[in-house]
């Protein structure tokens, strides 16, 4: 998540920090023509080693690349937190609120060492988003939290369709035109054959 300070007042969340927004501090925080010894392109340098090995576990299992996070994220992340903690900036410079904005989350950001199938960068859903963000002040009827539920989930279900390779409009259509007509809607083996994922919806709404 992004740190809103929302977040902790739902009950039983567990937040896991994106770390793509620490790079993104550290990243303002350093010049163009900052050389490889500068403050801020050390901790760059930090977040893209983490990046690094996440991509190159991508294809394991949650449990597998939970044992490598353990093996080898967790040591870097504990070096650079250490790395934090040493240094002398001033809190008010962008790299001081750099540091100040890693180490006050910190335990936060430590919360994808204990999942393997938690994500180290929430990147992708907040580009899921996006669309709902610039549309929102153009859209009616979201002032109320029906509304608001009511285009959740329509967005969900575009965006789930979108990232299963679908054309979105083919399967909202195809949705609408089958569920009716479905006898056994209640079961849920049912319903998994609508499901995005699901061999004869990758067949008919490509």
């Amino acid at each position: 998540c992004d740190m809103w300070s929302a977040y902790r007042q739902l009950p039983k969340a567990k937040l896991v920090g994106c770390w793509a927004h620490v790079r993104r501090k550290f990243f303002e925080a350093t010049p163009k023509q900052a050389d490889k010894q500068s403050l801020g392109r050390k901790g760059l340098d930090y977040c893209d080693q983490m990046f690094s090995l996440e991509a190159s576990w991508a294809e394991l299992s949650s449990a597998e690349r939970l044992c490598k996070r353990k093996e080898r994220l967790a040591p870097l992340m504990t070096t650079f937190f250490d790395w934090c903690r040493n240094q002398s900036v001033l809190p008010g410079s962008k790299l001081g609120r750099a540091i100040t904005y890693a180490l006050k989350y910190e335990e936060t950001f430590k919360t994808v060492l204990t999942d393997g199938s938690l994500v180290l960068s929430n990147n992708l859903a907040e580009r899921a988003i996006k669309g709902l963000v610039m549309g929102r002040k153009n859209w009616l009827f979201s002032q109320s939290f029906e509304g608001a539920k009511s285009s959740a989930i329509i967005l969900s279900l575009l965006e789930t369709a979108k990232r299963n390779g679908l054309d979105s409009e083919k399967y909202l259509t195809y949705l609408l035109e089958k569920l009716p007509n479905e006898e056994s809607f209640a079961k849920k083996a049912a319903l998994e054959a609508y499901l995005p994922w699901s061999e004869t919806v990758q067949a008919d709404c490509k």
